[in-house]
């Protein structure tokens, strides 16, 4: 596991319980390095949306243990916010919530000469992904050969 990862886990795992007494889901936390500047983001949302108070909220209250635990050795900054509308789908309850949702798959190689796919998400698994389209055809594809899933935006 890479330092990365154990940082990501063990923000998880220490920022769970004060996201969950809030009535909150943690939906991601990521650690990563932008323009020369780490950064600790935590991800939450609750139904109808997360405002700037419930960031602030958790933020205060993780920063305290952020500063005891003091278990990243980097300096870095800490955020917290809302997944926005274009929340990609990463683990299982992600998935589990858009079935029967229309999502957008990205590819990292063409298909068919097509790297965008967009269909109502019918099956998943831990290896692969099947989609319908509006004909009623369906085409799976693996987990590895997707750069990003996430629910499709409608304008």
């Amino acid at each position: 596991m890479s330092r990365r990862e154990e940082y990501e886990q063990k923000t998880e795992e220490l920022l769970e319980p004060i996201v969950r007494e809030n009535g909150f889901e943690l939906v991601d936390v990521e650690y990563v390095k932008e323009a020369g500047t780490w950064y600790l983001r935590a991800y939450i949302d609750k139904p109808g949306g997360i405002t700037v108070d419930d960031c602030e909220t958790v933020s205060r209250k993780f920063s305290d243990i952020l500063d005891e635990k003091d278990y990243i050795e980097d300096s870095y900054i800490f955020e917290v916010s809302s997944p926005g509308l274009g929340r990609p789908l990463k683990k299982e309850k992600d998935f589990k919530r858009s079935l029967g949702e229309e999502v957008e798959i990205r590819t990292y190689r063409a298909i068919e000469r097509q790297k965008e796919f967009v269909g109502i998400l019918k099956e998943y698994d831990k290896e692969t992904v099947t989609i319908a389209y509006e004909d009623e055809s369906t085409q799976t594809f693996k987990k590895s050969e997707i750069a990003l899933i996430r629910l499709a935006l409608d304008f």
